[in-house]
């Protein structure tokens, strides 16, 4: 009984011995593998069970100020390629290559790279990733094919304000416009992560709830001053523009002068920015502020408020116009070399007279000509949120001679952005004062909380209240009565300046024959301006005076904001119906010993055009109703065919041509 007894203590006793040791290996083992290894085996187990992910928060919207959005991004999948694991890389690359619009050769490229990741295709639409992931199943591909999620960029109004918005890179870099100067704020950002995963990548456990959740601490989106259906009307006149005069190029602004907001901004040729490649690197440049010009005779509007500022002359002062002035060997005259004899002032500012302007420049002397240049803000960048704006060039006032004096006061040797322009006679709409502009109206953040707001800039008082209301007075006639008829508004009063302006040589030595800078610049209604407009069209085919071609455009932009703005007509006052008279043509050598000038030829609303036997005068239809345009056309002996309702804003012929009675006309109605 003792011995067994001694036995089972002893066998007791060796297993707890060997349960000791047995506990101590499992705890030295378990301590190495913890803390020797772990960290190793902790990779080793996470590549396993899952993967990194590169987490990207989609890029801020820009959007109109009404919310309408100009540019968004999606998140969407892109293709990548291990090419270590890459078995057959041809079979790879015929199988593959049909599926995402690639060569099989640029496939091979992509997986010649080498190492452990190629891009194939980055940003791909979702039919092209529904397929490559049907092959990658299929063929079972998940070792050498895969996806990451990146953002894209979608512009879902194509060319609409496409100068301003600008185009995003393959890295969700902005390239220009408001994506380039503001791609800080609203670049999407990109984060680490690691997900358990199936065989199939789907996640699984907490991951499943982790993926796509970030949305970024930048990612802010921005919100612009420009109104879309502005915009759209602008860009719609400047295409039929495009169609009638076939110039190089033609810039259109309008901008509220009461608190410097730029409601649209565009230009021909543009492009889609969606598809920025396909086009030519010259068209991206945004023209309003990147281009810079001779403004012609839209100049003279500060240079008659700078004289009536000074004192130098009033609306009814007299002047004996000679027909030319020779000033330091340069002779300057009028569009016709003729004498319009003794004038006022206003008859000066309204007829555009060359030798006027050039008797008050040299009234005014160099140094306060820059200076009141300088004060409407010439000469310098205006400082709106675009990139690439330009200063603009002016004379050194202390290097000018008498012919400088002369030539800057009708709106020559200087040179000027139409973002300048619009601000400068934005500033004559609004009392006197100059506001920046600019084409930011908020930011906010991802949340949707309020980053930063523009508020209106005053930069400076450019002329006092009672000269700048004489001077409105002196730019209403113009539209009213003088060379800038075309731009009319039945009903409403308008105030403004045409320019016709010879280009310079590329070289600057002088000036291009036969090639003009045609322009309109005003604003509306002069008893409350809502609305600053400046039209210019660079280089046209056949007319190229700012009365005939220019005025036009801006007077049908402004008819269609009004009714969009739903801006009252006017109360306008009456004036003394007299002939409409020229708006000059800066011609010849500015370093020559003759400045000659051309002028608008005489244009007036009441003009009617007699048709020659046997021949039709094409009526005006504009601003009738549909009956009223169809009986109009009935009566002349023409087709009528009408698109829309509403009442008449544009048609295929224009008014007074002369056509063969049945020739069809197209006109089109909105509300």
């Amino acid at each position: 009984m003792k011995p067994t007894r001694r036995k089972v203590q002893s066998n007791i006793r060796w297993l707890v011995i060997v349960l000791m040791v047995g506990t101590l290996i499992v705890t030295l083992r378990y301590g190495w593998l913890q803390l020797v290894q772990g960290a190793e085996l902790s990779e080793r187990m996470k590549y396993q069970v899952g993967q990194d992910y590169s987490v990207q928060s989609p890029r801020g919207a820009i959007i109109d100020r009404n919310g309408r959005e100009l540019a968004v991004s999606t998140m969407t999948k892109s293709l990548f390629v291990d090419p270590f694991h890459v078995e057959d890389p041809h079979k790879l690359a015929m199988e593959l290559a049909p599926l995402i619009d690639k060569t099989e050769q640029e496939i091979l490229d992509d997986i010649a790279v080498g190492g452990g990741f190629s891009w194939v295709k980055r940003r791909m639409e979702q039919s092209e990733y529904e397929a490559v992931r049907a092959l990658i199943r299929e063929k079972e591909y998940e070792n050498c094919l895969g996806f990451r999620d990146e953002a894209k960029r979608y512009y879902p109004n194509d060319v609409l304000a496409a100068n301003v918005i600008g185009f995003v890179g393959t890295d969700d870099k902005g390239l220009d416009g408001i994506e380039q100067a503001f791609d800080k704020y609203i670049k999407g950002e990109v984060t680490e992560s690691f997900m358990y995963t199936d065989r199939q990548e789907r996640p699984i456990l907490d991951s499943i709830f982790e993926k796509h959740s970030y949305q970024g601490d930048r990612c802010k989106t921005i919100q612009l001053t420009i109104d879309s259906a502005i915009q759209f009307i602008v860009e719609q006149e400047l295409d039929r523009a495009m169609a009638e005069n076939n110039p190089l190029a033609i810039t259109c602004i309008v901008m509220n002068p009461k608190t410097g907001e730029i409601l649209a901004m565009a230009g021909r040729p543009s492009y889609n920015p969606n598809r920025f490649w396909d086009y030519d690197q010259e068209v991206w440049k945004n023209r309003a502020v990147s281009f810079i010009y001779e403004p012609g005779s839209t100049f003279k509007s500060i240079i008659a408020g700078a004289a009536l500022q000074e004192g130098l002359v009033t609306p009814n002062q007299v002047f004996v116009d000679p027909g030319y002035v020779t000033v330091s060997g340069k002779r300057i005259q009028n569009w016709n070399g003729a004498s319009f004899g003794t004038v006022t002032f206003t008859d000066v500012v309204k007829n555009s007279l060359n030798t006027g302007f050039a008797m008050v420049g040299l009234r005014l002397g160099a140094e306060k000509m820059t200076e009141y240049a300088k004060l409407f803000g010439f000469g310098e960048p205006t400082g709106i949120e675009l990139p690439g704006e330009e200063a603009g060039i002016l004379f050194d006032p202390y290097e000018m001679v008498e012919s400088d004096i002369a030539t800057m006061a009708i709106g020559q040797s200087i040179a000027v952005t139409p973002l300048q322009l619009v601000t400068a006679m934005s500033a004559i709409a609004n009392d006197g004062i100059l506001l920046k502009p600019h084409i930011i109206k908020m930011i906010k953040n991802a949340n949707g909380t309020m980053y930063s707001e523009t508020q209106p800039e005053p930069v400076r008082r450019a002329l006092e209240t009672a000269s700048d209301k004489t001077l409105v007075g002196l730019l209403e006639q113009v539209v009213a009565t003088g060379g800038g008829g075309k731009a009319k508004v039945k009903g409403y009063r308008i105030a403004g300046k045409t320019g016709t302006a010879q280009k310079i040589r590329e070289d600057g030595a002088g000036y291009m024959e036969g090639r003009y800078i045609a322009s309109f610049c005003g604003f509306a209604p002069v008893e409350n301006p809502q609305l600053a407009l400046l039209v210019m069209i660079d280089d046209p085919y056949g007319s190229f005076y700012g009365g005939q071609i220019a005025a036009p455009v801006a007077g049908r932009i402004f008819s269609q904001a009004f009714r969009y703005l739903r801006i009252e007509p006017s109360e306008a006052p009456e004036f003394d119906e007299e002939e409409i008279t020229p708006d000059d043509v800066g011609e010849g050598d500015a370093a020559g010993s003759q400045i000659t000038t051309e002028a608008e030829p005489p244009q007036s609303e009441e003009e009617t055009v007699q048709a020659p036997k046997g021949q039709v005068v094409v009526p005006d239809f504009y601003g009738k109703s549909i009956r009223e345009s169809a009986r109009m056309a009935n009566e002349v002996g023409l087709k009528f065919d009408s698109e829309g309702s509403g009442w008449a804003v544009q048609q295929s012929i224009e008014p007074n041509t002369i056509v063969e009675p049945g020739t069809r006309v197209q006109v089109y109605f909105a509300p």
